[in-house]
């Protein structure tokens, strides 16, 4: 009797075991590289360009203000032997509000760049989110990953969510 129920535990863990396998077989998994979708989309192109355009002036000007403070410091050092003790520490006080000044306005275009990179990123994610949607309901995929340590080449469909994200208009892909 033991024999028996053995062979027929055997029997059925091999049935379960198939049945899994093929079960697993019709189970199918894609991969989106989200860090190429923002590289390579048009729609992230397009953010980035549109950032650009936005700040462009804010960091010009920036960058002539750290230019100046330079200028000033470099001045402030090669004339500081010859001025008075009154003379330095205003000149020194003046070079340190300057400085404050200038790492402020740095910490604000940063903070505010950061915060616009962010709102457009997440369009263009929100975006490609449909358009990955999309295809899995078309190609008729079970689960779509976005992060993974390790995902085999097979499974990236990065390149047909690009190209199906670069085909549709903004009013296609619901914005």
């Amino acid at each position: 009797m033991k024999i028996l129920f053995r062979h027929c535990l055997v029997i059925l863990l091999g049935a379960l075991a198939l049945g899994a396998q093929a079960q697993a077989e019709d189970f199918k998994v894609g991969f989106v590289n989200t860090d190429r979708i923002f590289r390579e989309a048009n729609s992230a192109k397009a953010a980035q360009a549109k950032l650009e355009q936005e700040f462009s002036r804010r960091e010009k000007d920036l960058n002539d203000l750290g230019a100046g403070l330079k200028t000033a410091s470099d001045k402030f050092e090669r004339e500081a032997p010859t001025l008075t003790e009154q003379q330095r520490a205003q000149r020194q006080k003046a070079l340190v509000d300057q400085d404050r000044d200038f790492q402020r306005k740095r910490r604000e275009f940063q903070e505010d760049l950061n915060a616009r990179k962010n709102e457009e990123l997440q369009q263009v994610l929100d975006r490609a989110n449909r358009v990955v949607k999309q295809v899995a309901e078309q190609e008729k995929y079970d689960l779509i990953l976005q992060e993974a340590v390790y995902i085999n080449p097979k499974h990236d469909i990065t390149d047909k969510v690009i190209k199906a994200l670069n085909a549709a208009t903004p009013a296609a892909t619901g914005k």
